[in-house]
């Protein structure tokens, strides 16, 4: 019997399917999951949302001439937020302005003289006042979004401390994590059918034995961004199997695609973790030297024989 246009397949024969299992369920994390996505992502929306007001911030002070931003680093900082409630409520000396600085900031005050030496207004008061004001509003909902997360993280705490083990994944990383992943990894029968999902494998595109395109397939954006922070904290580390990895690959095929590749090796160490209840074992950065040492002699020898080199060696004593 033919199907008729617009009526591709019938209800009954859709029910049919489902109940033979010829067509997998997707991935629904239970309720409690849920909930703690929410969280997460409503965090996440808000930190996001605070970094703007912050780059606000600096465009008003900069429009003011006062060059804050250039002395501090983190201009919702202790130190820049009294500098900045000082201004707002009339202060304009630089010399008494930089005098409220605190701890290492201190020790700036010549530099911070001259950055907070400019032409501010009333209205760039105002303008200040209400992206304080904004800024100390999302540090409120962080902090009360931080501690629901804590009671909705309770049944995964250990696989939360299992997870900080691994070198540049934080606190919130494995909390995101957690709540994209449902926290059972026993639901993805192997580390690549995560990473699969996740968004961190390469594509397959390939036609009569030409290979096109390997780009990514889309994944969770919000498991990948939580990942992209953990591997670039790891590529700031020279320490580390992960960090060595990093530079290896951005060597040969460039720093976004070692970022991507580190992704994919965090989430692996995530499920194999998960599987088996230890916590990280560091190998150390030498680990690719040691693992493949003839490998690293021919590289070296064919760097100095590149420079002009010959040379002979022999085994050490």
């Amino acid at each position: 019997m033919g199907f008729l246009p617009g009526n591709l397949a019938s209800p009954q024969s859709n029910q049919g399917r489902f109940t033979h299992h010829l067509v997998r369920s997707s991935f629904v994390p239970p309720a409690p999951i849920r909930a703690l996505r929410d969280l997460t992502r409503s965090r996440e929306a808000i930190v996001h949302e605070r970094t703007r007001t912050i780059s606000r911030l600096e465009k008003q002070l900069e429009d003011a001439g006062i060059k804050l931003s250039v002395v501090a680093s983190n201009l919702a900082g202790v130190s820049c937020h009294d500098i900045l409630t000082a201004m707002v409520a009339g202060q304009h000396d630089p010399i008494a302005l930089a005098d409220l600085a605190r701890a290492s900031m201190r020790n700036k005050r010549p530099d911070l003289q001259r950055a907070l030496t400019g032409r501010f207004t009333e209205h760039h008061a105002f303008l200040v006042r209400m992206s304080l004001d904004r800024i100390a509003q999302d540090d409120a909902a962080i902090t009360q979004l931080t501690e629901r997360i804590e009671q909705y993280i309770e049944p995964f705490r250990g696989l939360r401390d299992l997870m900080c083990t691994i070198p540049g994944i934080s606190t919130t990383v494995a909390e995101v994590v957690i709540a994209e992943t449902g926290g059972d990894m026993r639901v993805f029968p192997t580390a690549a059918h995560l990473a699969a999902w996740a968004g961190v494998a390469p594509g397959q595109n390939e036609s009569a034995g030409r290979k096109k395109s390997t780009t990514t397939r889309p994944g969770d954006s919000h498991l990948k961004a939580a990942l992209g922070i953990a591997a670039l904290s790891v590529s700031r580390s020279n320490t580390t199997r992960l960090a060595a990895r990093y530079h290896r690959i951005a060597a040969r095929r460039g720093k976004l695609k070692a970022v991507v590749a580190i992704e994919r090796t965090l989430l692996s160490i995530i499920w194999a973790m998960a599987q088996s209840g230890q916590p990280y074992q560091e190998p150390g950065p030498d680990y690719y030297t040691r693992l493949r040492p003839d490998r690293t002699k021919a590289r070296a020898l064919k760097m100095l024989h590149d420079l002009g080199y010959n040379v002979t060696l022999q085994p050490a004593a």
